[in-house]
């Protein structure tokens, strides 16, 4: 009967522990989908209005301007949001990970 009984408490630990991962990795990734189109959204805006400012330019001096300032920019920007993309990943990563570490612990000691 002892064996049953451990054997039980240990599959129910290891469910919560997974549940609890599930969520975490759900909640992450939500992030992680939100934090990408709202990146979208703006590299759309600003791919926009840097081509409605080149066709508004008057001269070829002022349209190699406008194109390397938007590229810099658009430069700028995609490495930031890679930055933070990599944290939230890893962030996403971490927390997956936690319910789990009490139960390695647990096993090797």
């Amino acid at each position: 009967m002892m064996n049953f009984d451990s054997t039980s408490n240990m599959n129910k630990e290891a469910m919560d522990s997974m549940l609890t991962t599930v969520s975490a990795m759900t909640k992450g990734f939500q992030q992680i989908t939100a934090e990408a189109t709202e990146f979208s959204k703006k590299s759309y805006e600003d791919g926009s209005a840097a081509v409605e400012k080149l066709v508004s330019a008057k001269s070829l001096d002022k349209a190699i301007e406008i194109q390397t300032d938007f590229a810099k920019n658009s430069y700028e920007t995609f490495v930031a949001q890679a930055t933070k993309m990599s944290e939230l990943y890893a962030d996403l990563a971490k927390e997956a990970y936690k319910p789990f570490e009490a139960a390695a612990a647990k096993a090797t000691a």
